[in-house]
């Protein structure tokens, strides 16, 4: 008895991937995310920039968002599909796209399951997307299967330590995690990147850089972030207005921290890893 007690003491958790999968999918519908996605079209371009596009090359955005990675490799003239779990997002690049008279193609993918044949794309993108995946293993053999021998992965993920990184740490701390659910931001590490993309799969050019957000003041990004990044919205939807005020507190005390800004505007740099992968 002693001896089975042990063993199912130290068996590994089931995780529900599914129950995970649909929570952030309720998340990431909610609120409205090109409000803040299209502040970020910078790290698209520079993506695009590191990655060294060339015209003609076959380019697949996964959890593209509303397509900031997608019109940047569009507008190198490259083939471009976009791809995202949430058609809402994908509406939202489809309309930029026409906006600017862009031949993007655009498709609802799983990013953990995508729809396409082994090898099928020169160069495989994603920035700030592929790392919320709940199974993060099955998401990254996803990225090098579809990638052909000799392309490239190219990914923009938030780091922990970073300013978006304190700000799910925060969150955490007032709506806990679903169980088995892992950080995003261990994509922003070379330690999980290595384990993700294996050196015997894939070689790894990793670059720390920040993104700089600027808004008006602090209640002003609080107020973007509560109304539309559907991960806030729905956590203070999960609190009481008590619960509520204190999450508030905490958060535009992060950004007083990270705010090199004096005055009364917020200018906060966020770390993230500009990665290139090259499939061998």
């Amino acid at each position: 008895m002693p001896a089975t007690a042990t063993r199912e003491s130290t068996a590994p958790e089931t995780i529900d991937y599914e129950a995970i999968k649909a929570r952030q999918h309720g998340a990431w519908s909610s609120g409205d995310y090109c409000v803040i996605g299209t502040t970020l079209q910078i790290v698209g371009e520079r993506l695009c920039e590191a990655l060294d596009l060339r015209a003609g090359q076959s380019v697949l955005d996964v959890a593209a968002g509303n397509g900031n990675a997608s019109l940047a490799a569009a507008r190198r003239w490259c083939d471009v599909t976009s791809t995202d779990y949430v058609g809402a997002l994908l509406d939202r690049g489809r309309e930029r796209a026409e906006a600017e008279r862009l031949e993007i193609a655009f498709r609802e993918a799983d990013a953990e399951a995508l729809p396409f044949a082994d090898g099928c794309f020169d160069v495989v993108i994603s920035t700030f997307g592929v790392m919320f995946t709940p199974d993060q293993e099955r998401a990254a053999a996803e990225l090098l299967r579809v990638c052909r021998p000799g392309g490239r992965i190219g990914l923009a993920n938030w780091t922990p330590d970073g300013f978006i990184g304190h700000v799910f740490r925060t969150i955490g701390r007032h709506v806990p995690p679903p169980p088995g659910a892992r950080s995003p931001a261990l994509w922003g590490t070379h330690a999980r990147l290595a384990e993700l993309f294996r050196p015997d799969r894939a070689s790894i050019h990793a670059t720390h850089t920040d993104f700089v957000f600027r808004y008006r003041s602090r209640d002003h990004w609080l107020d973007i972030f509560k109304t539309y990044y559907g991960p806030v919205l729905k956590a203070f939807a999960a609190l009481t207005p008590p619960q509520q005020k204190a999450l508030e507190d905490d958060l535009l005390m992060l950004v007083a921290q990270f705010n090199r800004s004096r005055d009364g505007t917020v200018i906060v740099p966020s770390s993230y890893l500009e990665i290139v992968v090259t499939r061998r």
